[in-house]
């Protein structure tokens, strides 16, 4: 309560008994009915301007006292154990003047006292009407048919436009959204740290290290999402040419080795700075996750930026499967996913877009004083540009009085379900829910801006909300054991914050699900691998998600998610590196040996020079058993199996395939004497025009 400074008006306040208007002598009319104050409002501060005689004669003669009389102790608010959002204004009393009895109120009037909102006094005891009748709704618990304050609706006010951040009258492709979350500073970073540990790890081997590009990390990357929609169980199946492993799509964008090298010497961070922070290891400086900090940085800022959650939003905990050797595995019974990183995420309720998350790895370091469950929500909503008047839905590992007090301060609105054994619950008994009741019975209770709600469905659910009223006549199915022992479906009362909640809880699952349809992790024995494959599973999801809403804003047909996934991969890998076509491994060697036919003395073939650099076609003896010469067989056509062994019939016109130096197709065929590998088809004959560009005659 705010008055004027002036000599005139400075009063001192005071509760008193003996002041102007008796509590005791309060009173309620049937028909009274309280309501509540805007959430999130102050109380409001009166004058002590007295009414009028006519004010009082206008009073009803007789008024119904519908609840017991109590002493004003019992509605002090320091007495009372259960604060009421409707403070009762102090007393203003005049020093040296004289009490004024109680029933003379002519003797008052021409007073007026300044205050800031210039309020009357009879709205001053209405007000002390309304707080005494909350203080005693908070004594018991009330059942449906009693009425509820209606609190009301928040304003929603967001300080940006709902939805994505971009340009809503342009046209973007999934790469373009992609590189949102995988910016060329974010492949930058990955390159140079790649690069600087694979130098460092090969140095003294026999095999240089050949440095990473732009381009290569982009194919890694294709080969990456790949595997999420094509899964096997050896990372090595996707090269295999045997007749269950025949993928031609992996070994046209990288070699295996290349891409087991890579994937083996990629890094998150600098490998100086991970050796600093391995220093202060033990102390309250070491960073546990200092080796995915670069990239965890730069994805979660592009997931805040680029898009601006919907009025419902929603806080839950993702685990990453893992049982890499790492202090920051967590081990949680009750999950599906039992090992694994435990990761703390805001998303928006509509669509499941991942606002903000963080990898727990252990208490915080400076810690508010509140609770950890506290501070994980703090941090989640922590987020710049957010606004005012959202809905947040938590479940009863987070939910506290303490919690949903504090982010009415803030204008956001909480619901969520709640432990009954968290500080600050209601322990009131009188009107509990009774053994035996039926389905559907509704217990509730408000506590200042809070409302508390039991309902009894197969068990008993407790809810606690800041925006709900207790019951609002909506109803739920159930089926119900009739007396007779068979089953009917019954439409039975639930609390509205109950349906909301099981309406908009579900945005950190949805997430999940959509990662979870095609998610890219593989096995690996470093914990950071594995926080890299979510992040990527991250960014593309909400690449797909802000693809949807800028089709609906274009009215324009929505991608799914698999066929988004695909268009996203050959768009990677169209700007990724390739093999080089022209490198020796092309070319015809054999991996078998090589078992000559017996030939006559006499042969029809003429003797030929062997092309340089070449030591891998047909040998055979000498006649005279000197030394070897080759054995010309002309330009003809032979297929690779007629060196191998053990092949089934059904497979010689397929195994041992090579890519045509010409049109870079899969083929069985090889030239015996140039050594390559060519088509000859009924639809490509790739044989006779390599060798007439070459000048060679068949």
């Amino acid at each position: 309560m705010f008055l004027s400074e002036s000599d005139d008006e400075l009063q001192e306040l005071e509760w008193d008994s003996d002041s102007e208007i008796d509590v005791t002598d309060c009173s309620f009319d049937d028909d009274y009915t309280p309501r509540g104050l805007a959430r999130g409002s102050q109380p409001e501060d009166f004058t002590d301007e007295d009414t009028s005689d006519e004010e009082w004669e206008s009073t009803p003669a007789k008024r119904k006292t519908t609840r017991k009389r109590r002493s004003p102790a019992s509605y002090s608010p320091v007495s009372s154990p259960l604060k009421s959002p409707f403070k009762s204004p102090p007393r203003k009393k005049i020093n040296n003047a004289s009490k004024t009895p109680k029933n003379n109120v002519s003797s008052n009037i021409g007073k007026t006292f300044s205050s800031p909102r210039g309020r009357n006094q009879r709205k001053k005891t209405q007000t002390l009407k309304k707080g005494m009748e909350e203080a005693d709704f908070e004594d018991r618990w009330h059942d449906i048919d009693e009425e509820d304050i209606e609190p009301p609706q928040p304003k929603f006010r967001p300080e940006r436009d709902v939805g994505p951040q971009l340009n809503r009258t342009s046209s973007y492709t999934p790469l373009d959204l992609f590189q949102l979350f995988f910016s060329t500073t974010v492949i930058d970073t990955l390159v140079k740290n790649t690069n600087i540990y694979g130098k460092k790890k090969h140095q003294g081997n026999k095999k240089s290290w050949v440095p990473v590009t732009a381009a290569d990390m982009y194919s890694f990357l294709s080969l990456v999402l790949y595997m999420g929609i094509v899964p096997l169980k050896a990372m090595s199946d996707y090269w295999k040419g045997s007749q269950l492993f025949s993928l031609p799509f992996p070994g046209s964008i990288m070699p295996r080795t290349r891409f087991t090298t890579i994937l083996s010497c990629l890094h998150l961070n600098d490998p100086a700075v991970e050796a600093a922070n391995e220093k202060k290891k033990g102390t309250l400086k070491y960073d546990r996750l200092c080796k995915v900090k670069p990239l965890y940085e730069q994805i979660l800022e592009a997931c805040y930026t680029f898009y601006h959650p919907h009025q419902h939003i929603s806080i839950d905990e993702r685990m990453v499967a893992t049982k890499a050797k790492t202090a920051l595995k967590q081990y949680i019974k009750s999950k599906p996913t039992k090992w694994g990183f435990k990761l703390f995420v805001l998303a928006d309720s509509a669509c499941g877009y991942t606002l903000n998350f963080f990898v727990y790895s252990g208490k915080e370091s400076k810690p508010s004083g509140k609770g950890n469950r506290y501070d994980i929500v703090m941090r989640l909503l922590n987020i710049p540009f957010l606004g005012k008047g959202y809905k947040l839905y938590v479940d009863n590992f987070y939910t506290s009085p303490k919690l949903f007090s504090d982010l009415l301060k803030k204008n956001i609105f909480s619901c969520g379900t709640v432990r009954t054994n968290v500080a600050g619950y209601p322990r009131k008994k009188p009107n509990d829910i009774p053994e035996k009741a039926p389905r559907g019975t509704i217990r509730w209770m408000r506590k200042g801006a809070l409302l508390f709600v039991k309902w009894l469905d197969t068990r008993e659910v407790t809810m606690c909300s800041t925006m709900h009223t207790a019951y609002s006549n909506d109803t739920a199915n159930r089926s119900i054991k009739g007396a007779d022992g068979s089953w009917m479906v019954k439409q039975v009362p639930v609390p509205g914050c109950i349906k909301d909640y099981n309406k908009y809880m579900g945005g950190v699952d949805l997430s999940d699900a959509l990662i979870g349809y095609y998610n890219v992790l593989q096995k690996t024995t470093k914990w950071y691998k594995k926080l890299f494959y979510h992040f990527v599973d991250i960014a593309t999801v909400n690449a797909f998600i802000i693809h949807k809403d800028m089709c609906k804003l274009q009215h324009q047909q929505v991608m799914s998610q698999k066929k988004f996934r695909e268009e996203l991969i050959l768009a990677l890998a169209a700007i990724g590196s390739t093999p080089n076509r022209a490198s020796p491994q092309n070319h015809m060697v054999s991996p078998f040996p090589f078992k000559s036919p017996q030939k006559s003395q006499t042969s029809p073939f003429p003797a030929f020079s062997a092309p340089p650099n070449s030591t891998s076609f047909p040998f055979t003896e000498d006649p005279t058993g000197s030394s070897p010469h080759p054995l010309r067989l002309g330009h003809l056509p032979a297929y690779f199996t007629e060196h191998m062994k053990n092949v089934p019939l059904r497979d010689r016109g397929t195994a041992g395939r090579r890519q045509c130096v010409l049109c870079k197709m899969k083929s069985p065929i090889y030239c015996r004497t140039c050594l390559k590998t060519l088509c000859l088809t009924t639809s490509r004959n790739c044989y006779s025009e390599w060798h007439e560009s070459n000048g060679i005659t068949v």
